[in-house]
Order: C-alpha cells, then sequence, then structure tokens
C-alpha cells in the first residue's frame, strides 16, 4: 500500500487502432509522500506556509494520477490557485499568472516523466542571474543566492552547450527550498530545486548546480527507462559535471573533487561489502523495492568510472563529447537503456567495434554492468596532486606515530585550503577514528576555532571526528550545531554517530530540545535512530571542559521502536 494501486481504464470497444481518445480522472490528493507541507516556523522568514513536492523516484502517483514510470514521458499542463501573497512555480515551460483569480497556469511542451512534474509554493521573490536564468529564495536569502550565482549560471550553461549541444529547454531558474527538503538538489526541468543550506558552502553549490545542469542533457532529455539502470542518469550527467567544471575551473579542481567522491565510494564499499548486489551498475529490482533505496554511490561514481572509462577508449575526451552530441540529438525526449548507449557508442566509433573492445578482457561492458564490487578502472587524477598531496602529507603527519604535533601543526594552514582539501582530510581523520586521545586533542587545539568559522560541510565532519573519539571538550559545540540545524543532511550523520557510541543520552537531550523545529518526517527519521537498542545512559555535561563523571542521568526514551534507520554514518557525501 505504500505504493498505490493501480487504476485501470477499459476503453470502449469500438475505438479503432490509433485513434486518439481521452479520459478524465477525477481526484483527490491526500497526505503523500510527494508533497511536503511546511508551517511557516519551517521557513526562514517564518511568516507563511510553504509547500513543495518531490516526486523522484515512484512519489508523484500521490501526487496526481500517472504512468509513474521513467519509460513513459507526456507534457502536462497545471493549473493553480493559491491564496494571494504565494508565489506558484513549476518545471514548466511557460506559466501565466491572473491576478484578479489568483490562479496560476503552467504547461511543459516537452515530453518528461512522471518523477519530473514539481510545484512550489511559498513566500518567494525572485531576481535575475543572467539572460536566461533566475533565482528564487524567500525574501530573506534572496540576497546572499544572488551574490553566490549572479552571472555563473549563464557561464555554465554556456560550457555545458560547448560540448554537448543547445539547451533545449528554455529558462534554466533554480528555487532555494527550506531545510526540510529531503535531499540536497533535484533536476527538474526549467527549475532546480536546491536546499537553502547548501548555499553557505561555495565549492559545493558550485557542484550540485552544475550537476543538475548537466541533468538538462543527461536524464531530463534522455533518461532511463528503467529504475534498474539509474546510471544512465547520474554516471552520464556526474561525468558531463566534470566536463564542464574542467572547462570553467581546471583540471586540479575536477580532480580534488573526483578524489573526493572516490574516497566516499571506496567508504561505503567497504560499509556494504564487495558483494552486495547494490554495487552493482545494473541493479535487480525487486517488487516492492522503492527504486529510491537503490540509488547509492555506486549509481553516480561506479557509473561515473564506466563513462570515463569509454571516453578513453576514444583518445581524446573531445571525441567522446562529439559521440555524447550525437546521442541526446538521437534520442532526445526519450528513454532509454543500456544497450542503446553502448551500441550507439560502438557505431560511432567502429574503429573500436572492430577492435572488440566490449570484450576487452577483464574490461568487458558486460562486466561493467553487471560484477559486483568497485568500478573496473578509475580516473588518472595525477592532474589534481597540487591540491591532493598536501592533504595526503597532512594526514600523514597527523597519523605517523610517534605524533610531531608542532610539524604537523605547522604544515598547512587550513584557512588557504579548497573546502575539498578540508573536507578530504577530515573524511580520512573519520576513517581512521578513534584516534589516539592525544592526536584528537591536538587537532583540536591545533584546528577548532579555525573550523568554528567555516562552512557546514566542513563543520559537520569536524564535529563527527569529536563524536566518534568521545572528545568531551568540544561536544558543546556539537549541541550548538544540532540546535541550529534543521536538515536532514547535517542532522542525520551526527545522531548516527551520537547513538553508536556512549553519548545516545547527549543525543536525547538535544532532540527533545529541537524536535519542533523539525519537519515531522525528519523528526520520525531521528526517533528511529535514537530508539534502536535505547537503555538509560549517564548525560554528559558539555559545558564543562574536564570529563569529570556526569551528574544526571536521563530517563525518558523515545515512545515507539522501529525497525532501523538506513546508517549514514560512514557515508560522508551529501549528493
Amino acid at each position: 500500500t505504500d505504493y498505490g494501486s493501480s487504476l485501470t481504464v477499459s476503453l470502449p470497444a469500438a475505438l479503432q487502432p490509433h485513434q486518439p481518445f481521452q479520459i478524465i480522472v477525477r481526484y483527490t490528493t491526500a497526505d503523500g509522500p510527494a508533497i511536503w507541507w511546511l508551517d511557516p516556523e519551517l521557513t526562514y522568514g517564518n511568516a507563511k506556509p510553504f509547500v513543495f513536492t518531490q516526486g523522484h523516484s515512484v512519489c508523484n502517483r500521490s501526487f496526481f494520477p500517472c504512468f509513474d514510470t521513467p519509460a513513459v514521458k507526456c507534457t502536462y499542463s497545471a493549473t493553480v490557485k493559491a491564496p494571494a501573497g504565494i508565489q506558484v512555480l513549476m518545471s514548466a515551460t511557460q506559466s501565466t499568472y491572473l491576478e484578479e483569480e489568483g490562479v496560476y497556469q503552467f504547461y511543459m511542451e516537452y515530453p518528461v516523466p512522471a518523477y519530473l512534474v514539481a510545484l512550489v509554493a511559498g513566500d518567494l521573490t525572485h531576481a535575475d542571474i543572467g539572460p536566461r536564468s533566475r533565482v528564487w529564495a524567500e525574501p530573506c536569502l534572496l540576497p546572499t543566492a544572488i551574490s553566490k550565482l549572479s552571472g555563473m549560471v549563464e557561464r555554465w550553461l554556456t560550457a555545458a552547450e560547448s560540448l554537448y549541444g543547445p539547451y533545449i529547454w528554455g529558462r534554466y531558474d533554480i528555487v532555494f527550498l527550506p531545510p526540510s527538503f529531503p535531499i540536497v538538489a533535484m533536476e527538474n526541468p526549467c527549475l532546480t530545486f536546491i536546499i537553502s543550506s547548501i548555499l553557505e558552502s561555495d565549492e559545493f553549490l558550485i557542484i550540485d548546480v552544475i550537476h543538475e545542469v548537466a541533468h538538462s542533457w543527461f536524464g531530463n532529455a534522455v533518461t532511463n527507462a528503467t529504475w534498474e539502470e539509474m546510471w544512465l542518469s547520474e554516471g552520464l550527467a556526474t561525468y558531463a559535471q566534470r566536463r564542464i567544471t574542467t572547462e570553467t575551473y581546471g583540471a586540479a579542481f575536477t580532480c580534488l573533487e573526483t578524489a573526493f567522491r572516490l574516497d566516499a565510494l571506496h567508504r561505503q564499499m567497504k560499509l556494504l561489502g564487495e558483494d552486495n548486489p547494490v554495487s552493482k551498475l545494473q541493479v535487480k529490482l525487486e517488487p516492492g523495492v522503492n527504486p529510491s533505496n537503490l540509488m547509492n554511490l555506486f549509481t553516480y561514481e561506479k557509473g561515473y568510472c564506466f563513462v570515463y572509462y569509454l571516453s578513453q577508449l576514444c583518445g581524446d575526451p573531445r571525441h567522446f563529447d562529439s559521440f555524447l552530441r550525437a546521442y541526446i540529438e538521437k534520442y532526445k525526449f526519450t528513454s532509454v537503456v543500456a544497450q542503446d548507449l553502448l551500441d550507439s557508442f560502438l557505431n560511432f566509433f567502429p574503429e573500436l567495434k572492430e577492435q572488440c573492445v566490449e570484450n576487452k578482457a577483464g574490461l568487458e561492458f558486460e562486466r561493467w554492468l553487471n560484477a559486483t564490487g568497485p568500478p573496473l578502472a578509475e580516473p588518472d587524477l595525477s592532474q589534481g596532486s597540487s591540491l591532493t598531496k598536501p592533504v595526503e602529507t597532512l594526514f600523514k603527519l597527523w597519523t605517523t606515530e610517534p605524533l610531531d604535533s608542532a610539524a604537523a601543526a605547522s604544515s598547512a594552514d587550513l584557512t588557504k585550503w579548497r573546502t575539498f582539501q578540508t573536507v578530504l582530510f577530515l573524511d580520512r581523520l573519520l576513517d581512521g577514528s578513534p584516534l589516539p586521545h592525544e592526536v584528537i586533542k591536538k587537532l583540536s587545539e591545533c584546528y577548532s576555532s579555525q573550523l568554528d568559522s567555516m562552512n557546514a560541510e566542513i563543520r559537520i565532519r569536524w564535529l563527527q571526528i569529536v563524536v566518534r573519539n568521545d572528545y568531551y571538550p568540544d561536544l558543546y559545540k556539537v549541541r550548538r550545531f544540532l540546535e541550529n540545524q534543521m536538515s536532514r543532511m547535517y542532522t542525520i550523520p551526527l545522531y548516527e554517530d551520537l547513538c553508536t557510541g556512549t553519548l545516545k543520552s547527549f543525543a536525547l537531550e538535544i532532540f527533545y530540545q529541537t524536535q519542533n523545529q523539525l519537519h515531522p518526517n525528519l523528526r520520525k527519521t531521528i526517533q528511529q535512530i535514537l530508539s534502536q537498542g535505547l537503555t538509560p545512559l549517564p548525560a554528559i555535561d558539555t559545558t564543562a571542559v574536564a570529563t569529570d563523571t556526569p551528574a544526571m542521568l536521563l530517563e525518558d526514551k523515545v515512545s515507539e521502536a522501529t525497525n532501523g534507520a538506513i546508517s549514514l554514518r560512514d557515508v560522508n557525501v551529501s549528493a
């Protein structure tokens, strides 16, 4: 019942083949997984209610009757009535507003799969940031959004067009959503949805927007026909994203971001095991399984590695760009399977087909698609060594015994590093945790105050290190962080870590103080985490610097134990 039931319509017997017909379904939408209603308190402005939809992958069947499969595409129109002062937007190429009636009308003129139909309504204002782009946000966030993105989106679109052909959707607008948005970003055509929390992390914002830009070609124009081959959208979009960043920011930055993501891939591989079937590119979708549960880093990064391998077979990435342009032109507005891509590739490069590259020993295309485990080949990231070697050097200094903290502290200035360098360093410290007490103490003395002023992507990693090492002097920073976060991506990993160790009572205490500022869905997820194996534990006095014996006992328990939340604590990715 979680996924609804099919509606079967019997057509008149007299209907001739290919004869047009119309079906009208009158329906009412109740609460469902696609539709997120927010009280004003869950917005940044605290002034007006807010609603958004999130259709990926099979949620939009709770929004409107549809063929909820990426294999079916169609145009759509919608009429939406809203109270005065509420701005309504949809993923459509055309829109009008009849002010006297409070009615918005939308039309998407190009065929799209059901999961790309999206709606948002709330206290939203806009500003143009380019000739075909504008940004929408709550009034208090709009100046920040403008300052971060003005002129940038057009630069990225132009770079993408030079690689993969014309942008076919007309406008590329962005709407920033409240922190309750359950993912980082969604590539709804004409109107990308992005969580507002990412605004403070410049490099993550750049990568996330460019990734959604890339989906305009890979995923939106040409779509995977089945959820079992999501890599056709995500792997190709990740490859295209990195081609765009190489063109606009250089190879070193792209290699740094790739190294960070591949580190995360291997971390997830270690967590899941090399024989886990979800590590296949062609994952078998069992009945009753939500396709979104199959989305993981393999979908993105193993898919990327396969696409990168195909590009290397061509000898020059520009030759592969030419193939992808032809692939988009041939299949745009349709849905494809992996064999369509691979057959097109071999037909475009007949010399490779003659060499039987699809059957190269150990790198067979079929093995790429159906073998479990890590990628069969990974990209050469040596062009990023100027950015990755300082990270490796610093990590080695901090983890080599005996510790020379003076040498480690003086070897790098984190305030001058790129965000992806710092998070790569902190992720590797997380992998090595728990660390010797002397190491975590010296790390805190050297970096804790510096990291306080950095963005949330950096701070959450340092705080996870604090928690995994039971470093009580910095626990008050964990409390302060969670008291000011309403986003899933910045709360779940910390609660997972707190509940894995000896700090569950501390986590409960924070949760009871902050739960009213969390969306009910997030609140439920955290309750699931807190309820696993719960026994009363000593509360930690995080205002004290010393690790004295706690004086109080927290007796409260979460009322209902549930069957396990998905652990995020060892993944450390945000997209």
